[in-house]
């Protein structure tokens, strides 16, 4: 995908129509007056092409008015509605990461001559740095992030506890499987 920036002018339409959105005709940019507001508009060069419903929009889109209604469909997301994620649980924080710590332990047990006697060490670094992502960042699926996983391995290696890579992979492939349908059911009781 490529990304420029070009410069149209913008100026009130003349449509006396009753909608409480106000409408813009966009024209490319040739001269400058002093009753014309000059916009620099991100544009992006898609490859793929999409049908819009607004046949205004897909036919001659800079000649004609745009309301924001055709602008989303145009651009390809609401300029009005984000989503907003929940805070994080602690609750749930608390239960996740139990379950982590129980099944990571399952799971790096299988490697005793990776870990040795240092398996409980390196689950202990590895839950408390998962427990602090879910308490302070967690917010439902969109929100996991691969942050607390490379944290896990820099804090595994900084305290040379063997298996670095392999518990912070492990820790990673686990919270991809399960923390966003988990969460999905704890908020659906």
């Amino acid at each position: 995908m490529l990304l420029f920036t070009s410069s149209f002018l913008c100026t009130p339409s003349s449509s006396s129509s009753s909608s409480s959105i106000p409408t813009v005709t966009l024209s490319p940019t040739n001269s400058l007056s002093s009753n014309v507001l000059n916009l620099r508009i991100p544009c992006f060069i898609l490859r793929h092409y999409f049908q819009c419903p607004h046949s205004s929009a897909s036919s001659s889109l800079f000649t004609k008015p745009i309301s924001r209604t055709t602008l989303t469909c145009v651009l390809g997301y609401s300029l009005t509605n984000q989503h907003v994620y929940p805070d994080p649980s602690p609750e749930f924080a608390e239960f996740e990461t139990h379950k982590f710590k129980v099944e990571l332990f399952q799971k790096l047990s299988d490697d005793v001559d990776e870990f040795g006697n240092e398996l409980d060490a390196v689950i202990h670094v590895c839950a408390q740095i998962f427990s602090e992502f879910l308490h302070k960042e967690y917010g439902g699926p969109g929100t996991l992030l691969v942050t607390p996983f490379t944290d896990m391995l820099v804090a595994l290696k900084k305290k040379k506890l063997p298996g670095a890579p392999l518990a912070a992979r492990a820790s990673l492939l686990w919270a991809q499987n399960h923390v966003d349908e988990d969460w999905e059911v704890w908020n659906s009781k």
